[in-house]
């Protein structure tokens, strides 16, 4: 497997976790993200970093404050791809293209940008069984739900 080469597509993509199978193809690291979501129940995974191939594939078992449209804030990634699944119901996640984005700080050991107060351009909603998948250039703005919080696995795989 090679590990210095960038697997980009143009964008986001969102479908039911019994379609990831044909993801494959996009980042040699989501066979490993399939292999562990074929060996473990997520429901059953406690809070937390899960590591599964060292700090190229790993999961977070998250319970985050659900949010409202207004509320959520724009995120991007340079060196990661989110693969995010809602465990306890619906989750909406704000999308704007990274190019529309202006200039932010980025913090490095986070590979994470922020831009409070940027509106997403579009909103899409993953049920409990189904996935997003945010690769470096797509914005996006999590924990969009009318609940009070949300459960959710997030894992995070090197592109």
């Amino acid at each position: 497997m090679q590990t210095d080469t960038n697997y980009n597509i143009d964008n986001m993509i969102i479908d039911t976790l019994q379609n990831f199978e044909r993801y494959l193809s996009l980042n040699p690291r989501f066979e490993t993200v399939l292999r562990f979501l074929k060996d473990h129940q997520l429901d059953a995974l406690e809070a937390g970093k899960h590591p599964i191939l060292g700090e190229d594939v790993f999961v977070n078992i998250q319970v985050a404050k659900g949010k409202t449209p207004e509320e959520a804030v724009v995120e991007t990634h340079r060196v990661m791809a989110d693969i995010q699944i809602p465990l306890s119901g619906e989750e909406t996640y704000g999308y704007i293209p990274a190019e529309c984005l202006p200039e932010a700080d980025y913090d490095e050991a986070k590979d994470m940008a922020k831009f409070p107060g940027v509106a997403a351009q579009s909103l899409v909603t993953c049920q409990p069984g189904m996935f997003a998948i945010f690769f470096p250039q797509d914005g996006h703005a999590p924990c969009i739900t009318g609940q009070p919080e949300i459960r959710k696995a997030i894992f995070k795989v090197k592109c």
